[in-house]
């Protein structure tokens, strides 16, 4: 365990990159697990980052403007796709949602094959570089999710413009899949809304964040002090004070329904 590596100047940034990602997934998550289309941000993600694969083929330069309007027009086309898929086979949506996530990754794969670094690109849009932000790189990304909270809470998108919903959705998800990578974009949409189920609905939300936030600092901790992988660490904090608040949660409701 090495105390020492509780470096703020490294620590810091990436903290704040996960609350920025918690402030709007949390609500996005909340939805999807409403209306049954659980893996959607998968989708969303892998097609996202095929948009920044395509992107590195054709020789674009890895943080030039090229690659973000490579991802965010992949990312919405793909949204528009799956709105209208929604409209037309309700019913087998999610399977199609399925299909469409193993048809990006596999296309991701197949770009990548010759290419000599394709493992290494491929590890840091599935896993991330959270560890890696810098406070410049969050500007840009905090007024984007200003703006989709924005709309979020005030057009009540997730239930009167399905359309604008999924094109909020791909927007933030490219955002955060550039940021923390696609694992980390999943467990941050589902497991603070799944964790939170079972809470009173005025509460749901707050515990929601408390949910995300506590997962993110414990996961950034541990990685730091034994030296692992921060992303997938992040991952399995998430999930162990999910499974803990779902835990404390359904014994609670038990109890209140038994007195």
């Amino acid at each position: 365990m090495n105390w020492q590596a509780l470096d703020v100047s490294i620590i810091g940034p990436a903290l704040l990159a996960g609350l920025l990602v918690i402030a709007t997934h949390v609500p996005l998550g909340r939805a999807v697990l409403n209306r049954g289309i659980i893996f959607i941000d998968l989708a969303i993600a892998q097609i996202a980052g095929l948009g920044v694969i395509a992107a590195n083929v054709f020789g674009w330069e890895t943080d030039g403007w090229q690659i973000q309007v490579a991802a965010v027009s992949a990312a919405m086309l793909g949204a528009v796709m799956l709105h209208w898929t929604e409209k037309r086979f309700e019913k087998i949506q999610e399977a199609l949602i399925g299909v469409v996530f193993v048809l990006a990754a596999t296309l991701g794969l197949l770009l990548l094959a010759n290419n000599p670094h394709g493992g290494e690109q491929l590890k840091d849009l599935l896993v991330g570089q959270i560890l890696w932000v810098s406070y410049s790189q969050l500007w840009p990304i905090a007024i984007l999710y200003a703006v989709v909270l924005l709309a979020w809470f005030t057009l009540d998108i997730s239930k009167r413009h399905r359309l604008l919903f999924y094109l909020l959705f791909a927007i933030t998800v490219t955002a955060s899949v550039q940021l923390i990578g696609v694992y980390l974009v999943f467990a941050s949409l589902i497991i603070p809304a799944l964790a939170t189920r079972n809470i009173r609905q005025n509460w749901r939300l707050l515990s929601a964040y408390v949910v995300g936030i506590v997962g993110y600092a414990s996961g950034l901790v541990a990685s730091a002090l034994w030296d692992l992988p921060s992303g997938a660490m992040i991952v399995w904090c998430l999930a162990i004070v999910g499974l803990t608040t779902a835990t404390f949660c359904g014994v609670n409701k038990l109890e209140i329904s038994h007195s």
